[in-house]
């Protein structure tokens, strides 16, 4: 939730839930939320195949919250690391006039 705070988004909660190997008992993936007052952050990991989902969608209304959200994207892959990435990024929303 800091990475969110940090960029200026505001974070109201989150939850995260740890997967097991029905077989073995061990810990598998990971999916998560930060629900934001702008929207929300979600993320599914599947760590038997090196695999990551994020999604970082914010709403646009009363201000443009793309920066902030491309920030909490690029600190997140940071702290992951990975090693190949694939990105789409989807403008949500009608963003307001430019005064």
């Amino acid at each position: 939730m800091a990475e969110c705070r940090d960029a200026g988004l505001t974070p109201l909660g989150a939850y995260f839930y740890q997967f097991r190997d029905e077989n073995t008992g061990e810990a598998a993936g990971v999916t998560g939320t930060v629900v934001l007052a702008e929207s929300h952050l979600a993320i599914h990991t599947w760590p038997e195949s090196g695999d990551v989902t994020l999604d970082v969608y914010v709403c646009n209304y009363s201000r443009d919250n793309s920066d902030r959200a491309r920030r909490v994207f690029e600190r997140v892959i940071a702290a992951m690391g990975p090693e190949d990435r694939v990105e789409h990024q989807v403008v949500r929303g009608r963003l307001p006039a430019e005064v």
